[in-house]
């Protein structure tokens, strides 16, 4: 295999470094690290209550334990503007009710907690393993209204009526102009 950047035409080098960079997994570079230890995960191992070594995807969860899914969200807030961007990205390894059928049609209404509550909701997509949304939402509010609320998502079902089957949610508090990307538990609806 040949390296073709070496063999590129004259006036042609000075393609952004950034550019290369995104050829090459960042994940290369970082090393996960279990949450009760500073051993790399991958050599470390772990022992249940009789002293046998299990992986812990063997470890199956019963009641309310399981997994509902978790929903991948990007936020972001444009201080110039005083907006509120928030991207629903996906919605992975979602579980519902067998009432709701087969592949019911999923949606991710959001809610902003403010005195007066904002909400919005994404459109509907066939429900599977991995969902995708990619909808962005823009709100003008001031930042210091903000950072005492909490962001809400409820994940719903649109068939044969409007169910929701989990939701989840995230503080505001550190939001900022940086865009940042969130993985929420999704557990099951509050009563």
């Amino acid at each position: 295999v040949s390296d073709l950047r070496s063999s590129a035409l004259p006036g042609s080098f000075d393609v952004s470094r950034s550019m290369f960079d995104l050829r090459s997994p960042p994940h290369r570079f970082m090393k996960r690290y279990d949450s009760f230890s500073s051993v790399p995960s991958s050599t470390s191992s772990r022992k249940d209550s009789q002293g046998s070594n299990r992986s812990l995807d063997t470890i199956t969860l019963s009641g309310d334990e399981r997994d509902f899914g978790r929903l991948n969200v990007k936020l972001c807030y444009v201080s110039s503007v005083e907006q509120i961007w928030i991207t629903v990205l996906h919605c992975k390894d979602l579980s519902w009710p067998s009432s709701c059928g087969e592949n019911p049609r999923i949606s991710v209404k959001g809610i902003l907690t403010l005195p007066k509550p904002v909400h919005f909701k994404s459109s509907a997509k066939e429900g599977c393993n991995d969902i995708e949304f990619m909808e962005t939402f823009v709100f003008a509010i001031k930042l210091q209204s903000l950072q005492a609320v909490r962001l809400v998502f409820k994940i719903q079902t649109q068939t044969p009526r409007k169910k929701t089957i989990g939701e989840c949610s995230l503080a505001l508090r550190e939001l900022s102009s940086e865009e940042s990307t969130h993985w929420l538990d999704i557990s099951p609806p509050s009563k």
